[in-house]
């Protein structure tokens, strides 16, 4: 089976050695997206904030293959404070996807100076 990186500059660019996206077997898989703007690396102070900007880089990762949240299968959600944000980043993440909704997974992650990572596999188109 080959797999095909994906890189586009609409994302923050990778910090070490993994892609942005790689595209295999008729899916896309994202790398985990932190909240950081891909041109400035500034990050929002909040987790709603974040959850927005983490969404909008895993949404340039998937438009490189013309393919949109609404192509989400699956989701992978890291949340630094998993009790006290996860009422703010669900309303933010209820905003950006519809039914039916990818399956999620969401954990409490120590996360690097971030509140949110987001990774997800979409179903690319035939």
């Amino acid at each position: 089976m080959s797999k095909q990186a994906v890189q586009t500059d609409q994302a923050p660019a990778p910090a070490g050695a993994y892609s942005q996206g790689v595209v295999t077997g008729g899916f896309l898989y994202t790398a985990g997206f932190g909240p950081q703007e891909p041109q400035t690396g500034q990050v929002a102070p909040t987790v709603g904030e974040q959850t927005r900007q983490v969404l909008a880089n895993v949404s340039a990762v998937l438009a490189v293959h013309g393919l949109t949240l609404d192509d989400v299968v699956k989701a992978t959600v890291h949340l630094e404070n998993l009790k006290a944000d996860f009422p703010e980043f669900n309303a933010v993440y209820e905003e950006h996807f519809t039914a039916p909704y990818p399956v999620r997974t969401t954990v409490g992650s120590d996360l690097a100076n971030i509140l949110v990572e987001i990774d997800v596999v979409a179903k690319l188109h035939d």
